[in-house]
Order: structure tokens, then C-alpha cells, then sequence
């Protein structure tokens, strides 16, 4: 099982940027896909982004399309969210997650390995 430990997390304004980076144990990272999700208090975890094992092929949510980007470094087990544009409604507490399917990173319901998450707030 891969051990995922997220950071970059914090309070930043309206029309700021952030940086999450995901640092994952494993000699498998270069082979999974990874992704991010988000979950804002009273609502459930929804999908934001995720990458496949190459970087080849990335995938949004909607909402976040165009101003997010995710990323992976295999050399160092680490895959980015970098967060432009960010609004009130992108608060939350940010997930990463690991799987060997696709769906592992993108369907919460079916995501089982997480990090802890790290805040995520951002003001008017």
C-alpha cells in the first residue's frame, strides 16, 4: 500500500495561487495513477484532478478545468496541484489518493488509499 502525505495547504486570497504537493512511499508510484479531491465542510469528497502513471493523460472536474494543473515527478514519488485563479468556493480540505485503476482516483466511492488532507482556504 502506498503512504500519501499531502502539504502546501493555507489561506490565501481570492484570484491567488496555491501549490499541493503529494509525497507518496512506494517503489510502485511510477506505476498508478494519482489524483486529488476536495472536501468542503458539510459536503461530501468530490473529485478535483487526476494523472496517470506517465503524465500522459490528465483529468478534471469541470469546475476546476483551466485554472488547475496537476502533475507527477516519478523521480522523487511526488505528484502537484497547482491551484490559479483561486475562489471562496475552492475551501477545502484537499486529498490525494493513489489506486492502480483510474476510478481509484477519480470516484470517491471508490478511492481507498488517502492522505490526511491539508487545508485548503481561501478569502473574499
Amino acid at each position: 500500500q502506498v503512504q500519501l502525505v499531502e502539504s502546501g495547504g493555507g489561506l490565501v486570497q481570492a484570484g491567488g495561487s496555491l501549490r499541493l504537493s503529494c509525497a507518496a512511499s512506494g517503489r510502485t508510484f511510477g506505476s498508478i495513477f494519482m489524483g486529488w479531491f476536495r472536501q468542503a465542510p458539510g459536503k461530501e469528497r468530490d473529485f478535483v484532478a487526476a494523472i496517470n502513471w506517465s503524465g500522459g493523460s490528465t483529468y478534471y472536474a469541470d469546475s476546476v478545468k483551466g485554472r488547475f494543473t496537476i502533475s507527477r515527478d516519478n523521480a522523487k514519488n511526488t505528484v502537484y496541484l497547482q491551484m490559479n485563479s483561486l475562489k471562496p468556493e475552492d475551501t477545502a480540505v484537499y486529498y490525494c489518493a493513489a489506486d492502480w485503476k483510474l476510478s481509484g482516483v477519480t470516484d470517491p466511492t471508490s478511492a481507498k488509499n488517502w492522505g490526511q488532507g491539508t487545508q485548503v482556504t481561501v478569502s473574499s
